[in-house]
């Protein structure tokens, strides 16, 4: 390696499909590798987290979801999801319903299934592709707020990447790798991991929640400067 040549690091993510600050904090990410480009490069691996793993196959709505879940009232969610909106758009990250026609309802849904296709995802075609993946299944959720718990809807979301769709719905059938991606969620707890974004650099050091590009900035730099061989 010369001196020229950036540092490669890799960067393991524990998320949730349907977790806002996860879009977000991939978005501040970004910007960040963004500033450090020709210094700092990011191989990018997405890990199972499931924010609500009894959610019934019917889902909830979102508002009455979070509503009950974090105590909150009605006027109480509506300014956090506005403070959420903000900081998403100086993330570069849209969370809103760009279809066309009225927004059908915004919706919680089982993820099991989507991580398990993510799952597949690097497992066959690498990060870049389980990337594009994952990405293309926020874009599904937020922006056009399909139902990501329905296999045909996963199957047509992986489709529309370049992923195989036979191979994608062997997956979601494939019993060992659904225990693969159980290991993953658990292997989340054994690092002390109760929410998400959680980003894990170089298998080791820990950056919880959607940070600031310029936090993500300093502690890869700070990290390149610890695993300097």
């Amino acid at each position: 390696m010369t001196e020229t040549d950036p540092r490669r690091m890799t960067i393991d993510i524990w998320s949730d499909v349907m977790c806002p600050w996860c879009a977000i904090g991939y978005g501040q990410l970004q910007k960040a590798l963004g500033q450090l480009e020709g210094e700092i490069e990011a191989d990018i691996r997405w890990h199972a987290f499931e924010l609500n793993p009894d959610m019934p196959e019917s889902g909830e709505e979102q508002a009455a979801h979070i509503q009950r879940k974090y105590n909150r009232t009605a006027e109480e969610g509506a300014a956090v999801r506005s403070q959420m909106r903000s900081i998403a758009e100086g993330a570069g990250v849209s969370l809103d319903y760009e279809g066309e026609g009225e927004a059908p309802p915004a919706m919680m849904w089982n993820t099991f299934a989507a991580h398990c296709l993510l799952t597949w995802a690097l497992e066959t075609a690498g990060p870049e592709k389980q990337t594009e993946l994952k990405l293309a299944l926020f874009r599904a959720h937020f922006n056009e707020r399909r139902n990501i718990g329905q296999r045909d809807v996963l199957l047509d979301v992986a489709e529309s990447v370049g992923l195989d769709r036979a191979g994608a719905l062997a997956a979601l059938n494939d019993m060992e790798l659904a225990q693969r991606v159980r290991a993953e969620e658990r292997k989340a707890w054994d690092l002390n991991i109760s929410g998400v974004p959680a980003m894990v650099v170089e298998g080791k050091f820990m950056i919880p929640g959607a940070q600031p590009p310029e936090t993500y900035v300093n502690v890869l730099r700070r990290v390149a400067e610890k695993t300097e061989a």
